[in-house]
């Protein structure tokens, strides 16, 4: 129906402070600082260094255990690809 599909997150892991390694479907990698948006909404959540090192992928994006999660094209738009 001419919706643009964001390439699935395959995987996740943390790499330093609040920034994550992504890895997406379509072999792009990329790197998501979180720490911009961790001052709002539920985002507050993930301020918890011990949490935050816990994310992984859920479907098609990533989550972390207390049940946060990312909007697919966010974690594609917002990351930095890396070669």
């Amino acid at each position: 129906m001419g919706s643009l599909m964001c390439p699935s997150t395959k995987r996740v892991r943390h790499l330093r402070d609040y920034v994550i390694f992504l890895e997406f479907d379509n072999d792009e990698k990329g790197q998501l600082d979180m720490k911009p948006f961790l001052n709002f909404g539920v985002f507050r959540k993930l301020q918890d260094p011990e949490l935050f090192v816990q994310v992984r992928v859920a479907f098609d994006t990533v989550e972390w255990p207390n049940g946060v999660d990312l909007d697919p094209a966010f974690v594609y738009e917002k990351c930095e690809k890396v070669t």
